[in-house]
């Protein structure tokens, strides 16, 4: 395993910032309204999507720590970073739906992000 300059793994280098990106990732997409447009709970009023979109991330950060999300060798940690490379596809698949507002620099850049280090992460294990 390749390590940094600091002693950490790349692998973890790599993952936490996929996690990084991930998570900053989830505060723009409150700003941008994604209950619009994810399947489960767009259909609900404008103030209980966005109340549901943001307390789901609560127990759900809660079960990724609980599972190893800090230790980029688990499982978890492998499933995040694949997920992340298939949150880009799906933001690529969604990005002509009309209630889709990921639409600046800033926003892709932290999806891509996302994916671009998750996939390094499971490159460098």
């Amino acid at each position: 395993m390749i390590e940094s300059k600091i002693g950490f793994p790349m692998a973890s280098i790599f993952y936490f910032a996929m996690f990084a990106l991930f998570v900053t990732h989830e505060l723009d997409a409150v700003k941008r309204h994604e209950w619009r447009i994810l399947p489960i709970i767009s259909f609900l009023k404008e103030g209980i999507g966005e109340q549901v979109f943001i307390w789901i991330h609560v127990p759900l950060l809660v079960g990724l720590f609980y599972f190893g999300a800090l230790d980029s060798s688990t499982t978890t940690a492998k499933g995040l970073s694949t997920f992340a490379i298939i949150h880009v596809a799906l933001h690529w698949i969604f990005r002509n739906h009309p209630k889709h507002e990921f639409n600046d620099f800033g926003s892709w850049a932290l999806i891509i992000g996302a994916g671009l280090f998750g996939a390094a992460h499971l490159l460098a294990i």
